[in-house]
């Protein structure tokens, strides 16, 4: 009873005049942000920082996240629009977001990633808001060797679990963990890979590799098909919101599944990434639909964006609590905290109460806030798709060699993002799939790094992966998951010669 008084105390200093004004500003500057790719939440929120240190606490914090809740909306509009992600997380919404655009169902695409969204975030927020004394105790048992169990986890589900044929998907990840591995070694401090480049010393950015291997090959691959824009003959309407949203009830366990995978993986913390990743694999595998993945299938919209929305909201989770952040966002949200001489933790519960749930209550509105704000302007970003692609593609390509060039002041990372673009091109003339590839760039290093840890920390022991109940659950659930699609081919196999069997000597009756 105590919480909701303080939640409902929230409410009314979330809900002043100037705070709604802060939080619609933060939205749309997110939105922004988002949609360009390079820029990014953490990146747009880090600066904007600086201008923020004038303010009272609350509303600068209220500012602040709500710039993140429009960055999480508005990295799904060119993930969806031209396959390029504006934000790491919205990687898996183009897998089927863009081919829906391309079929002409744009508005339904941008409708469900939209919503879907809002109640990943929504669903992070609710957990915010009732678990954070358990998350307390639960996230301090997470050491190296916990870490690197759930990014294992990650792993084996996305070969085991993947529709995809296993050995492209192993040759697809095979050349992530080699493309994570270029740069500083971060334990050793040797270089790996550079082959005596200065550039080579800080590796491969995500964020050029994704521009490069989605928006630079889309736009050769459209190129070689006539420069014809295939999603131009979108129409958006009121209905189309309605009507996808009554369609989204069917769908009632894929947003369960994934909301709560994406909550597990924000507070562990497994990230957004990997949770966006996690829950597409898992619609996949279990949805009657599985094999119209990647082929427009609005199941493959709403899983990826549900998880990354909760993983992203519930990573704020530790750093309040903690002071441990759980994403890149967190850890510039943190920074801002420290400098308005707050500490998150525990205490700060106690003796920012006002400020806490005033923070949580703003969550609330805020992502209410982003749905109202992008399903008004949905019929401004498809209105794109009208354009003659003969110039937009242009348009995309300047836009893309910007965001790779601010990400480090550097041409050579131009020159990085066509490379890959012609890598990508090549991937998908050959039918290889490229999730897998990032996956590993993005989360190969640091869980080459949690596993060295846990080595050094047990003496060079492999006994420390199954030292304890938490370790060793996580552990076996990987496996569990590498093996489950082979055992389940298997099965499928063995009662397809089964049958085959059968049905002659049927007809010989």
């Amino acid at each position: 009873m105590d919480d909701l008084a303080s939640l409902i105390a929230g409410f009314q200093v979330a809900l002043s005049w100037h705070n709604i004004g802060f939080m619609a500003v933060g939205v749309i500057l997110g939105i922004i942000v988002g949609v360009l790719p390079g820029l990014g939440g953490p990146n747009g929120v880090a600066i904007l920082l600086p201008l923020t240190f004038g303010m009272d606490p609350t509303s600068a914090i209220i500012l602040l996240s709500s710039i993140y809740w429009g960055a999480l909306f508005g990295g799904a509009i060119t993930s969806i629009l031209f396959n390029i992600p504006g934000e790491a997380w919205s990687v898996a919404t183009t897998f089927d977001g863009y081919p829906m655009a391309v079929q002409g169902k744009a508005a339904e695409a941008l409708t469900a990633a939209f919503t879907a969204s809002f109640i990943g975030a929504l669903s992070g927020v609710v957990l915010i808001t009732f678990v954070a004394p358990l998350v307390a105790q639960f996230a301090l048992k997470f050491g190296p060797a916990e870490f690197f169990a759930v990014f294992l986890l990650t792993f084996c589900s996305f070969i085991g679990m993947g529709r995809e044929n296993r050995a492209k998907i192993i040759a697809s990840l095979c050349i992530g963990f080699l493309l994570a591995a270029v740069g500083l070694d971060s334990i050793s401090g040797d270089l790996r890979m550079t082959f005596g480049s200065t550039e080579l010393m800080r590796g491969f950015d995500f964020l050029i590799v994704v521009i490069g291997l989605f928006g630079v090959s889309e736009i050769l691959l459209t190129v070689e098909e006539g420069l014809v824009f295939k999603g131009k003959q979108a129409r958006i309407d009121l209905m189309v919101v309605l009507r996808t949203w009554a369609g989204l009830l069917r769908y009632w366990a894929t947003l369960l599944r994934s909301a709560v995978v994406g909550m597990w993986m924000g507070v562990t913390p497994g990230g957004a990434i990997a949770a966006s990743f996690m829950g597409y694999g898992l619609a996949k595998r279990f949805s009657k639909h599985g094999k119209n993945f990647g082929k427009g299938e609005i199941e493959g919209v709403l899983a990826p964006e549900t998880a990354a929305h909760a993983a992203g909201t519930s990573a704020l989770l530790p750093m309040l609590a903690l002071g441990i952040p759980g994403s890149a966002t967190a850890a510039v949200l943190l920074g801002g905290l420290l400098v308005w001489g707050l500490q998150p933790g525990p205490m700060l519960f106690v003796e920012q109460k006002e400020f806490v749930w005033g923070l949580i209550a703003s969550m609330y509105l805020g992502n209410l806030a982003g749905l109202i704000i992008v399903l008004a302007t949905v019929p401004l970003f498809a209105a794109i798709m009208r354009i003659p692609f003969s110039f937009v593609a242009p348009v995309i390509l300047i836009v893309c060699a910007i965001g790779a060039y601010t990400i480090s002041n550097s041409i050579f990372d131009i020159w990085l993002m066509l490379i890959f673009g012609v890598v990508g091109y090549v991937f998908k003339k050959l039918d290889y799939p490229l999730a897998p590839m990032i996956l590993a760039l993005v989360l190969g290093d640091r869980a080459e790094d949690a596993f060295r840890q846990a080595l050094l920390g047990s003496g060079g022991s492999l006994g420390i992966f199954w030292a304890n109940g938490l370790v060793t659950t996580l552990v076996v659930l990987a496996l569990l998951l590498l093996c489950w699609g082979p055992a389940s081919d298997a099965i499928a196999a063995l009662r397809g010669r089964g049958r085959s069997d059968i049905e002659p000597a049927e007809a010989a009756r």
